[in-house]
């Protein structure tokens, strides 16, 4: 390591240290980066004389070497901080390139660093050879120790960059159907990589394409002028690659696996030590490959079915265990459905073993086809099959129990005969029926028997609930019938306050039924119940109507709430003329627009109705204000974000709920708050519940928010109390400053 050296006379530092001899270049450089002075070999590998390089900049003789590396090197050097040697690239007058190690060093006039000291130092072939070795010590590690596979391909192609400063190096997989897949390719530009995506392989095709269909290496020394490139070269260039070599490598059957490649920003040929790096690299990658398929048959013969390649008995127990567990957090339901065929045995019996593997091979096509990405469908041994629905009552598990029959009810041909099959499926619910898998499993086999005691071809619950969830359903609609008339139902305010503790912003009107031999009803038991027996848009009426009336008698009693948000679903603006309703209720109270908030929900907002989106739209021109309930827990389309008059998103209570213990909620919670920002949007947090979550929306940009933190849902009276002896403002000031 050079330390600093005193003095500016360069003739007299070369000859005083014997720089002029041993094979290194010796110069000394501005502030700028512009030569002063060099010695006799550093002229010798531009071919040029001594007295030429004055005046020369280290960005041109140095690959990388730019103005803002010199800026970053100049720095250290005048903070007095030693700087470690570090390898680069020389640009002989040749055109060829150099391996170098670079040490530099301040030369001070004072106190102040004046100049720059550099030692050019050439890297011999042993030491390139030791970073091919290291290069393959490491991937081999990633490898044996269990690292991903996309993970070890970064790393292969990092390593090589860095003995290798002049390439962009990518690794690229071929399909069964021949298609190219980028698998690595951390320094290539990532709109080239998506563009190659998916290209079939095949002549003129680029170097990956055209070497991965001949079998054999392809070099391209001017990607701008050679055929091979006549296809993909528009975006080539556009992204400044100028050269490619490609290499093949194969699996153990011979099947060209994928490709590794090495670009270059110029049109050049490879120099010999990337060849011994290609084929060291290429030898990797085949290990890696085979070592990843390997791994995949190991997962699939441990997790899967081998004749319908459905998830096992193993691997259904580890996703539903999964699925609880999220279940659990957000309150959701989940349907557990046991589909047993009906009747295989006779032509097990009869055709053959082979003729029941087509039945079971085509149902289990047509179950995968039915259900959403979300689902799963397990075979978990003989005709039995098993279906996860998450996020799925009762209701909504029957109508995709009926689906799967009669997808059953096609014929299937097999040896010249036809057969329809059918089966009897059992249902069981989370958190109904049980809470973990075995005791789900178990009630939806016991109810699978019951419906092939039922006569086969049908689907019933565990425990007859079926039945009973019907009858407790229509005493608890006539129940919410009577609530209606007897004025059962009251609304509730939850307060929704500036984060940074300016006040109140507003509130939110939430519905209570109090039932006098039920108590509390809650609004999940029979605001869905409403949604289907058509009671919902008399109950979005009646709410709507009192929470302007009492926005009025607020406002009588001095009590200023800036505005109130109410629920309104999606039914009622497809059945109500809304916008007539809203303005004749603000008029009759007094109400200005912007005081009337309506959360609706993104089912109503993605729904195509022409009508729907007409009436939104003569909301916003009447100065009422929309807001999109639970955003982000549902399609959370930006694209309605664009052209729906929304002013509000509210952040579900899901994603604030862990925000101070789980960074992946708070990167979902900021992610809200930035679209919010972005679309000029106001976004609300719902569910604070703690100092620490205000602390973090208020860190993150939010606006408004709500929760039991500021407090929780009231009667209007409490409410009134509560806005006007409020001491919000210290307690979040406080918050605010503890946590700075």
């Amino acid at each position: 390591m050079l330390s600093s050296i005193g003095g500016s006379d360069s003739h007299a530092v070369f000859e005083a240290q014997g720089l002029d001899a041993g094979g290194l270049g010796v110069f000394r450089a501005d502030v700028s980066g512009c030569l002063l002075a060099g010695n006799g070999h550093l002229a010798g590998w531009l071919l040029e004389q001594v007295e030429e390089l004055p005046g020369r900049n280290l960005e041109t003789l140095i690959v990388g070497f730019d103005a803002e590396r010199w800026s970053s090197c100049w720095a250290e050097l005048a903070d007095g901080s030693s700087m470690a040697p570090f390898p680069a690239l020389f640009r002989l007058g040749s055109g060829r390139l150099m391996p170098i190690e670079v040490r530099l060093a301040g030369l001070r006039f004072g106190s102040e660093v004046t100049e720059a000291f550099g030692l050019l130092i050439p890297i011999g072939d042993r030491l390139l050879e030791e970073g091919v070795h290291h290069v393959q010590r490491a991937v081999l590690e990633a490898i044996a120790v269990g690292r991903p596979f996309k993970a070890v391909m970064d790393l292969l192609c990092r390593r090589v960059e860095d003995l290798a400063p002049d390439v962009l190096c990518s690794v690229v997989a071929i399909d069964e159907a021949a298609r190219l897949h980028p698998v690595a390719g951390p320094s290539l530009p990532e709109a080239y990589t998506k563009a190659v995506d998916g290209v079939p392989i095949g002549p003129c095709c680029g170097s990956c394409g055209t070497a991965a269909w001949r079998g054999e290496p392809v070099i391209v020394t001017d990607i701008a002028t050679d055929p091979l490139w006549e296809i993909p070269r528009p975006v080539a260039l556009a992204h400044g690659l100028a050269a490619c070599w490609s290499t093949p490598f194969r699996m153990r059957g011979g099947r060209v696996a994928g490709t590794f490649a090495l670009y270059y920003r110029e049109p050049r040929s490879p120099d010999p030590f990337h060849q011994r790096m290609v084929d060291a690299c290429v030898h990797l990658c085949a290990v890696a490959f085979e070592h990843e398929a390997n791994q995949a048959e190991i997962r699939r013969l441990a997790f899967y079915d081998p004749l319908t390649g459905l998830p096992n008995r193993a691997l259904l127990r580890d996703r539903v265990e999964r699925a609880l567990v999220r279940a659990e957090r957000e309150k959701h339901a989940l349907a557990m459905l046991f589909l047993d065929l009906d009747r295989l045995k006779p032509i097990n019996d009869s055709l053959g073993h082979a003729a029941g593997d087509r039945i079971l091979a085509s149902v289990a096509s047509r179950l995968a086809s039915l259900l959403r990405e979300s689902d799963t469908v397990a075979r978990i041994g003989g005709d039995e099959f098993v279906i996860v629905l998450p996020d799925c009552d009762a209701a909504a598990a029957q109508l995709v129990a009926d689906k799967l029959n009669e997808a059953m009810s096609q014929r299937v041909e097999i040896g010249g005969m036809s057969f329809t099959p059918s089966a009897s499926i059992g249902i069981s619910l989370f958190p109904a029926d049980a809470q973990d898998f075995d005791t789900l499993l178990k009630n939806a086999d016991m109810a699978m028997y019951q419906a092939k005691s039922d006569g086969r071809n049908c689907a019933r619950f565990f425990l007859k609930s079926m039945n009973e969830a019907a009858d407790r359903r229509l005493e608890l609609e006539a129940a919410l019938r009577q609530a209606i008339t007897q004025n059962q139902l009251e609304l509730y305010y939850q307060p929704k306050v500036h984060v940074d503790g300016s006040g109140l912003a507003g509130a939110e009107a939430l519905l209570r039924w109090k039932h006098p031999r039920r108590g509390v009803v809650p609004p999940d038991q029979f605001i869905p119940l409403a949604e289907d027996c058509g009671l919902i848009t008399a109950i979005d009426a009646w709410v709507l109507e009192t929470a302007c009336a009492q926005i009025a008698t607020w406002d009588q009693a001095g009590i200023h709430v800036p505005s109130v948000a109410v629920n309104q679903s999606a039914l009622r603006f497809t059945q109500n003329d809304v916008p007539t309703h809203v303005r004749e209720t603000l008029a009759q109270h007094g109400l200005a627009p912007h005081r009337l908030t309506l959360e609706l929900t993104e089912r109503l907002l993605l729904g195509d109705h022409p009508e729907t989106q007409r009436d939104l739209t003569t909301l916003r021109e009447l100065g009422v204000r929309l807001s999109i309930d639970d955003f982000g827990t549902g399609y959370s389309s930006l694209s309605y974000l664009t052209r729906l008059p929304v002013h509000e998103l509210k952040l579900d209570r899901s994603f604030v709920s862990d925000l101070e213990a789980n960074p992946a909620d708070r990167a979902l919670a900021a992610a809200v708050i930035g679209i919010g920002h972005q679309f000029s949007l106001s976004v609300v947090a719902e569910g604070v519940e703690t100092a620490g979550q205000h602390a973090i929306l208020y860190a993150e940009g939010c606006v408004y928010a709500q929760g039991y933190y500021y407090s929780r849902p009231m009667a209007a009276a409490a409410f009134a109390e509560w806005a006007s002896h409020s001491h919000l403002r210290q307690k979040i000031e406080g918050v605010l400053q503890y946590h700075t």
